[in-house]
């Protein structure tokens, strides 16, 4: 819901009214204070986080701290991506379309809340298809950007013992392993770009924090759901989270941001699942 943005004596809030009435032929409006607004801001805020990625983030936490007071160190432990679901492959197949298609009910939701009258919510983020030459080119641009450092950072923390090994494909193989992995890789762009580059620095900015204060809380969050991985991949990810927002916040566009990171995970995931066990040692990968 817009905010009206003519000024109002000082000390007193701005009204907002919804022109929809609440019942038919009631005539009624809905008025909300700005300060009541913002409250109602903060609470979504909170509520699509705590369905989506602010969950994930505070699982990491409790995982990083569960692995931390083991007795295996850390540098010694692995975490697998994109399992197998069951020994039966076309039901293994079901179980992953179904989570895949799942994670992007968040999605759903952010775009739905972030949609204005006369304006659609894709339009807004800039998660459309009007510029698509220049949006792959400045995708690719990023994924190249991020990835190849990326890399380094995962190899460096591995090397110090702060990064867990990370197998990016446990999936079995089938004729659908490829396709999925790439599907997955979509799913995790749309989801982490749409809820912490577009979502949430949109509606940081419309609760009035300062710049510096969006980009740390968007990069924060996106560092820690990978927190599970390991200390190297939370630093890489709050890095890869301040060149995307601050990217965003300039070009309000998430498109970019989607084609980059799906590049940069379907590099991980079929690279991984394809490559031969000796390639991937020889990369320190296994």
């Amino acid at each position: 819901m817009p905010v009206d943005d003519r000024t109002t004596p000082a000390g007193t809030d701005a009204v907002v009214t919804d022109a929809a009435p609440r019942d038919a032929g009631a005539g009624e409006t809905t008025t909300y204070s700005a300060g009541r607004l913002r409250s109602r801001l903060r609470a979504e805020v909170l509520i699509v986080l705590g369905l989506s990625l602010g969950q994930s983030a505070v699982y990491a936490v409790v995982n990083i701290v569960a692995r931390l007071t083991l007795e295996t160190p850390l540098g010694q432990q692995s975490t697998a991506m994109n399992p197998s679901r069951s020994t039966r492959p076309y039901l293994d197949l079901t179980y992953q379309l179904l989570s895949i298609g799942f994670a992007l009910v968040p999605v759903a939701l952010a775009l739905y809340l972030l949609s204005e009258p006369g304006r659609r919510a894709t339009a807004r983020i800039g998660l459309d298809g009007r510029r698509p030459w220049r949006d792959l080119g400045a995708g690719v641009g990023l994924a190249a950007l991020i990835g190849v450092p990326g890399l380094g950072l995962y190899l460096a923390g591995r090397a110090l013992g702060i990064t867990v090994e990370v197998h990016a494909s446990t999936l079995n193989a089938h004729w659908w392993t490829v396709p999925v992995l790439i599907l997955a890789a979509l799913q995790n762009a749309l989801l982490e770009e749409v809820i912490v580059a577009g979502y949430l620095i949109e509606r940081l900015e419309q609760l009035g924090w300062r710049p510096a204060a969006v980009l740390a809380t968007s990069a924060v969050v996106r560092g820690g759901y990978h927190l599970y991985q390991g200390f190297g991949p939370f630093v890489g990810n709050v890095v890869m989270g301040l060149i995307f927002g601050e990217y965003y916040r300039r070009r309000r566009r998430t498109m970019p941001l989607v084609v980059a990171h799906t590049l940069i995970d379907v590099v991980a995931f079929v690279g991984y699942a394809l490559l031969p066990a000796s390639a991937l040692a020889a990369l320190g990968l296994a």
